[in-house]
């Protein structure tokens, strides 16, 4: 194997090994002090219901955490599946249903694993499932991720490339922070939130790769039946 070929393995356990630490600090309870800090510095002092800055700002945010929101990401994949079904890309299609499902089982088995109640912050949104990790972090790294390789597989440039990744790691990253700055996570259920994402997106796309290569090999390899 390649030296290059082990590269996305290392960023694979690079993530899973982030995760880990992250998700042993919080079971001990060792980062509830940071995380209540960094809310409360993001909310008005005296004034734990109300985040800081002028009133558009929790509205834009509202707004960015939509597009990691399980109703938005639902319609996203179904018009893509649809539309590389359309193309003839099944193969394709697959992967991303099978990474998207996948990534959304993932999130709801941790979260039951871990149990871990929202942050107690007066006259924010209620939800109703655990914590950590974040569900809004992790499926939309999932989605994103996933969309931006498909993409990428598309493009023959390496900047368009580079801008797909770029572009799906943004959109990750804001609806991260948009989840914190609302109060409805603690940035360590954020941060576990992209670790995990990250890795499981990762780890669906080299399947699909080895998958597709070993048919593709089938394929040159299959005699003519002429």
């Amino acid at each position: 194997m390649k030296l290059k070929n082990y590269v996305p393995l290392g960023i694979l356990a690079a993530l899973l090994g982030a995760f880990g630490m992250v998700a042993d600090e919080v079971s001990e309870g060792e980062t509830l002090a940071f995380d209540n800090s960094v809310l409360l510095a993001l909310r008005v002092p005296g004034d734990p219901a109300t985040p800081v800055g002028p009133s558009w700002v929790p509205e834009a945010a509202r707004d960015v955490t939509a597009l990691g929101s399980f109703s938005v990401l639902t319609i996203l994949v179904v018009g893509v599946v649809a539309f590389l079904a359309l193309i003839g890309k099944r193969g394709t299609a697959l992967f991303l249903t099978a990474s998207v499902l996948g990534g959304t089982t993932v999130s709801t088995l941790l979260k039951a694993l871990f149990d871990r109640p929202r942050p107690e912050l007066t006259g924010v949104a209620k939800v109703f499932t655990a914590s950590f990790p974040s569900g809004h972090a992790t499926i939309s790294a999932v989605v994103y991720l996933t969309l931006g390789a498909i993409l990428a597989e598309i493009s023959a440039s390496r900047k368009l490339t580079t801008f797909f990744y770029s572009a799906a790691a943004f959109l990750s990253v804001l609806v991260g922070l948009s989840r914190i700055y609302l109060g409805v996570h603690f940035p360590t259920d954020v941060v576990a939130g992209w670790s995990i994402g990250s890795a499981w997106a990762l780890l669906c796309l080299l399947i699909f790769s080895a998958v597709r290569a070993k048919w593709a090999d089938r394929e040159v390899i299959r005699p003519s039946t002429k």
